[in-house]
């Protein structure tokens, strides 16, 4: 079987099944369709397939217009019906992977997304998880379940891990300009990822094991968050020294060599670097050991928030205000510049807080025109707009998000601005670093 399933995908008329049709499921089912490989996207969500079969985008970097034509055409298809799979020669399953309240793995939507795919899994099909885990869930969780069916793993059924690299919003890469990394159950396993992932990735780098590869996305994601918490770390140090740690790293990566410059912020956001590395921090304990590095690397990242809101508290003291009862407006939702992620957004983390205090918050994005629901917050708020008049009215401005859409001269109005992503000017007036 594994010689056919490969020779299907050479030929380009294997089926590729996608589960999650969110910032990773869509890029890949362009890159799919634009090499000449069929399509089923999956998702439970009703309203992403619904926007999809009317040609409506939801995520603002990511154009649909290919995926409509791809569906009228009927080369791509669409669907919360998971039955569908049958006709999926390749499956592939990038669903998310958050923590829970106690900052453990919650892998219910891959286990889930999985239990609900099972009855329909056939002889000669390939699955690839790639939401980001720990190292051994491919093993543990996902191939018992798949031989519970009956099917033989290497022999008429293939399992992979391959981890999502995707980046929002960066138009330097792309899904296809990304190496992937590839670890099978088995060598046969590993042959049909390869060939496979070959199709549409320029360049596939395989690895020995499932576990080696998702060890690779943990690493990949716990090395930005250490270096980041280092500079959020030496970002408090230089405040009290009276150091612009901005110039300070944009001085050291001016280095040829050894030095990569990492830049500080009000916390951090997106799905992957707040939440890996407690990913191997909870499968580490399994072996009776402790990660205190990285750990400590997320007390850091974590406690960037309560930074930025004691510099608000401290900014407003130095105009004769309190927190309680000021009007705040916070520039950026989005966890990152020029995206409407909001997932694990600090931004939110801090409008909360302050409204906690008593203040009167708004915020502006050109990006996110209202705060969506969210698992662990809900603040019902739109997204005002931006101009001089708007500004005057607040006592504090702090900018969260650094979008480059936006007019920060605007600010010289401000009557306070507190900077966490080093934009403004040190020597402007009534600027506090954050």
């Amino acid at each position: 079987m594994k010689n056919s399933l490969i020779e299907k995908i050479q030929r380009k008329e294997a089926v590729i099944g996608v589960v999650g049709l969110g910032y990773v499921g869509l890029p890949l089912i362009k890159r799919l369709n634009e090499v000449g490989l069929k399509t089923l996207g999956l998702d439970i969500d009703e309203s992403k397939v619904e926007a999809l079969q009317q040609g409506r985008k939801y995520i603002k970097h990511i154009d649909v217009d290919d995926i409509f034509s791809a569906i009228n055409t009927g080369f791509s298809e669409v669907t919360t019906d998971f039955s569908a799979v049958t006709t999926a020669d390749v499956i592939i399953l990038c669903v998310p992977t958050p923590l829970n309240k106690y900052r453990e793995p919650d892998l219910s939507f891959v286990t889930g997304s999985l239990e609900t795919l099972l009855p329909h899994l056939k002889p000669g099909q390939m699955l690839s998880l790639e939401s980001t885990t720990y190292p051994g869930t491919t093993e543990e969780e996902l191939l018992p379940r798949i031989q519970s069916k009956g099917l033989k793993i290497g022999d008429d059924f293939f399992l992979v891990y391959s981890p999502e690299r995707e980046d929002p919003g960066n138009p330097d890469f792309n899904t296809h300009t990304i190496p992937k990394v590839c670890g099978g159950t088995t060598e046969a396993c590993l042959e049909v990822g390869r060939v496979f992932y070959s199709q549409i990735i320029e360049q596939v780098v395989p690895v020995s094991s499932t576990k080696a590869a998702e060890m690779t996305k943990i690493l990949e994601n716990t090395y930005r968050a250490v270096n980041i918490a280092l500079v959020n770390e030496l970002k408090v140090v230089a405040d009290k020294m009276g150091i612009d740690i901005f110039e300070v790293i944009d001085a050291a990566a001016t280095k040829p060599f050894g030095y990569k410059a990492f830049y500080p912020g009000p916390g951090l956001g997106g799905h992957c670097i707040p939440i890996d590395p407690f990913y191997l921090t909870w499968k580490a304990r399994e072996f009776g050991l402790h990660t205190r590095f990285i750990e400590l690397a997320g007390e850091v990242n974590t406690s960037m928030p309560s930074y930025v809101i004691s510099k608000i508290v401290d900014g407003l003291n130095d105009q004769a205000m309190s927190v309680k009862g000021s009007k705040i407006l916070v520039m950026g939702a989005a966890y990152k510049k020029n995206v409407d992620d909001m997932r694990e957004s600090p931004s939110v983390e801090i409008m909360e807080s302050l409204i906690a205090l008593g203040a009167q918050v708004d915020y502006f994005d050109p990006y996110v025109p209202s705060l969506p629901k969210m698992r662990n917050h809900d603040l019902d708020l739109d997204s005002v707009d931006f101009n001089e008049n708007t500004i005057q009215a607040f006592d504090c401005v702090l900018i969260a998000t650094d979008h480059d859409n936006v007019d920060y001269s605007l600010l010289d109005n401000a009557t306070l601005v507190v900077d966490s992503r080093g934009l403004i000017s040190a020597d402007a007036p009534n600027l506090v670093r954050a």
